[in-house]
């Protein structure tokens, strides 16, 4: 009897081991779980910057005509004022800051700056008409600065990391306005370049006005031959400072992306 019993405990437990065995074999294996590979964020042009600029400017004209007045000057003195270093130019230079918001491909946004420029006034020299001789003596604007700035609004379409727009607004000196209309193209550095991918790069152009006073706009004194000095002045029917300027723009963009 009990060998019975011995032999039937050892049969269940051999089909309990090999029901178990079957059963493990047929549960799917195990695999290791896959890699967490992050996605590459999206560069957008949204977010606030500030920056610096370097650059040129031109005056649009170098040459004005003016006709003298006051005592010992003789009747119609017409001269013209000629500014030597128009045609070359003169360094601007300066900083801004600005904001974007992207939609989509389109871009808008608003930007301010200052700039110091190199106006060449007291290179101006007088050259009398014909028949008319005399000494001239160059002066300053009384009231040109050597500095302005704008304030501007920007819209433009983005092709990923390239930015081309239009730009215009308000343009300002010390005691002055005017306006300002303009475009470029802005480029955002690949990824570790300075550092970081939220480096941007841009040339621009600025169409710049600026008003001038009609109180004070005295270029230099003029002294005919046998006659007494009198002041200069920029003619009264054209009383506007213009002037191209072309800049290289380096921005930083406050956050990556």
């Amino acid at each position: 009897m009990r060998t019975y019993l011995v032999s039937l405990l050892a049969g269940v437990a051999s089909a309990a081991l090999l029901a178990s065995a079957a059963s493990a074999a047929d549960l799917p294996a195990r695999a290791a779980p896959a890699p967490i590979v992050a996605a590459a964020p999206i560069f957008t042009w949204t977010g606030f910057y500030a920056g610096v600029n370097a650059g040129w400017g031109w005056r649009d004209d170098d040459e004005e005509t003016v006709v003298l007045t006051g005592p010992g000057i003789p009747a119609g003195l017409v001269g013209t004022l000629d500014f030597g270093n128009g045609d070359d130019g003169g360094f601007v230079g300066g900083a801004q800051i600005g904001y974007n918001y992207q939609i989509g491909s389109f871009v808008v946004g608003l930007e301010a700056d200052i700039q110091w420029a190199d106006t060449d006034d007291e290179d101006a020299v007088f050259i009398p008409g014909p028949g008319f001789a005399g000494t001239f003596v160059p002066g300053e604007f009384e009231n040109s600065s050597d500095w302005f700035g704008t304030v501007r609004a920007r819209a433009g379409v983005a092709f990923d990391r390239v930015l081309i727009y239009a730009t215009g607004g308000l343009a300002y000196t010390d005691d002055n306005t005017g306006w300002t209309a303009g475009g470029g193209v802005e480029w955002a550095l690949p990824v570790n370049w300075f550092g970081s991918s939220a480096v941007t790069f841009g040339v621009e152009g600025l169409w710049v006005s600026l008003d001038e006073d009609d109180d004070d706009d005295r270029i230099g004194t003029f002294t005919p031959v046998g006659g007494a000095p009198v002041d200069v002045f920029l003619p009264r029917d054209n009383d506007d400072q213009d002037f191209f300027v072309a800049r290289a723009k380096l921005n930083f963009k406050f956050g990556t992306y």
